[in-house]
């Protein structure tokens, strides 16, 4: 006999069948010792959720506390519940060793419910009032639509940026998910093929956000904050903030990736000079899509912290019901929270509808010999973490922490560095952003012979390049 199904005996004998209920079951089973009619917004809670069973006459104990007034009580329910709530219940007067209890089974409904002109949701053990944007997210899934394709009665045609709508088409057509004749449809006909327009012209959500000129007019937090730290939280270096719309938002997340935040080791092949990002390129996108796609644009904006030994990247709006790292980077099914937004990602070749897209990253991550991002829920949303193994142990130039950059170098003679390295290493400690043309100045030889240089201290894990040659900046390894 197992140890779970010991501990279900133990608890059946000691508490009796409802505390077993309970136990097993907590978010659908509710037990009362008495009937007050205040419980009627906890049945609407349960009609708003999964439904559930509320008994009274039960103590915490899960022993019957005996009603004499049971069959009245079965007669008077039933009343307040339609009264109430416009819906039906099933109430049943049960037995137990002589003793009446009642049971109130209440069926998940397809329709808000609410309860005094409130609405009310059951989460867990806890009974909560749903206000604001959390009620109108709820009204819209129990209609069975989503807030993208709701109609911005702002917007109009001349919100929306053709240059945009051009790009889509380009990475549709290359990705054989739409027709090539679609470059001659106007900017109206292409988003009323994407479903992204009513009967009246009038614009939704996802239009706007994805091809409009400034959808942060609209909608404030559609940006994507990218921030370098140092030690913590606190310690802010530099930062990006990325606006415009979001079909082109991944392109220029990346763009500035590359620039200013991860390194791309430099290597030399004969003449030919390389540059490889220190992590997985189509994955990395897969993951930005992904956070931008699955948004809650009601909520917070998007941010991106990236430390030393680790990225963060958060988006407001947690993983569907069920799902955690284990099941979406098995084989799922895509649940997107943004199906508008998702259809255009999809038929513009950034991700697919097979729930797919966590397996790439897996793939791309183990043919770099990375460890696996996690994710997780946080804070209301969700965070992918990702392991920067190159920079582990580092200590940044100018700051607080480690050993003094001068010491550094004279320590590092036993790695032995030639007299020109050791004057690179220099420059840099005087300005992290120096080039490699301004250091060939310095030091009157050409280019070729610094990138060389340069090249050899990264090999031998004295330097790191963030970002390209014109934006990034050097990082000296302690």
């Amino acid at each position: 006999m197992t140890n779970g199904i010991r501990e279900r005996k133990r608890l059946h004998l000691r508490c009796g069948l409802f505390a077993v209920f309970r136990w097993l079951c907590p978010k659908l089973c509710l037990v009362v010792e008495s009937w007050r009619d205040e419980y009627v917004k906890w049945l609407c809670g349960f009609a708003n959720a999964q439904g559930g069973k509320l008994y009274i006459g039960v103590n915490d104990k899960g022993e019957v506390c005996d009603i004499e007034n049971a069959h009245k009580l079965s007669e008077d329910i039933p009343n307040k519940v339609v009264s109430f709530l416009g819906i039906v219940a099933d109430v049943n007067v049960l037995s137990k060793e002589g003793k009446d209890y009642i049971e109130i089974a209440v069926s998940p409904s397809n329709v808000p419910i609410s309860y005094k002109g409130k609405y009310y949701v059951r989460s867990g053990s806890t009974l909560q009032e749903l206000n604001g944007v959390a009620l109108q997210n709820f009204i819209l899934k129990k209609m069975g639509r989503s807030w993208d394709e709701v109609i911005n009665d702002r917007a109009s045609l001349k919100d929306i940026d053709r240059e945009a709508i051009d790009y889509f088409i380009d990475k549709g057509i290359e990705a054989e998910r739409v027709p090539d004749d679609l470059r001659k449809a106007s900017t109206e006909e292409v988003l009323t093929s994407l479903g992204l327009v009513d009967e009246s012209g009038g614009l939704t959500n996802a239009a706007v956000l994805l091809f409009g000129k400034k959808p942060q007019q609209y909608y404030p937090s559609a940006v994507f904050k990218i921030g370098r730290f140092g030690i913590d939280e606190a310690d802010l270096m530099f930062q990006d903030v990325i606006e415009g719309n979001l079909i082109q938002m991944a392109d220029r997340i990346m763009d500035a990736l590359k620039a200013k935040y991860l390194i791309s080791p430099v290597r030399f092949e004969g003449l030919q000079r390389y540059e490889k990002l220190e992590m997985p390129k189509e994955a990395l996108r897969e993951i930005l899509y992904n956070a931008i796609a699955h948004k809650d644009y009601t909520g917070p904006d998007i941010q991106m912290h990236i430390y030393d030994d680790s990225i963060e990247i958060w988006n407001d709006g947690e993983l569907p019901d069920g799902y955690n790292q284990e099941t979406l980077f098995a084989r799922h099914a895509s649940r997107p929270r943004n199906p508008k937004i998702a259809n255009v990602f999809f038929k513009a070749g950034f991700i697919d509808t097979w729930g797919r897209g966590y397996q790439k990253i897996r793939s791309g991550f183990e043919e770099a010999g990375i460890p696996m991002p996690k994710v997780v829920n946080f804070c209301g949303g969700v965070q992918v973490t990702i392991e920067r193994t190159k920079f582990i142990k580092m200590t940044r130039v100018g700051s607080s922490v480690g050993s003094d950059v001068i010491s550094s170098v004279r320590s590092l003679s036993e790695v032995q560095l030639t007299k020109r390295q050791q004057d690179i290493l220099g420059l840099i400690k005087k300005n992290t952003f120096i080039t490699g043309d301004q250091m060939s100045e310095v030091l009157s030889v050409v280019p070729r012979t610094i990138w060389r240089d340069l090249a050899d201290l990264q090999k031998k894990g004295v330097l790191i390049r963030e970002g390209n040659t014109s934006a990034g900046h050097w990082v000296i390894i302690e």
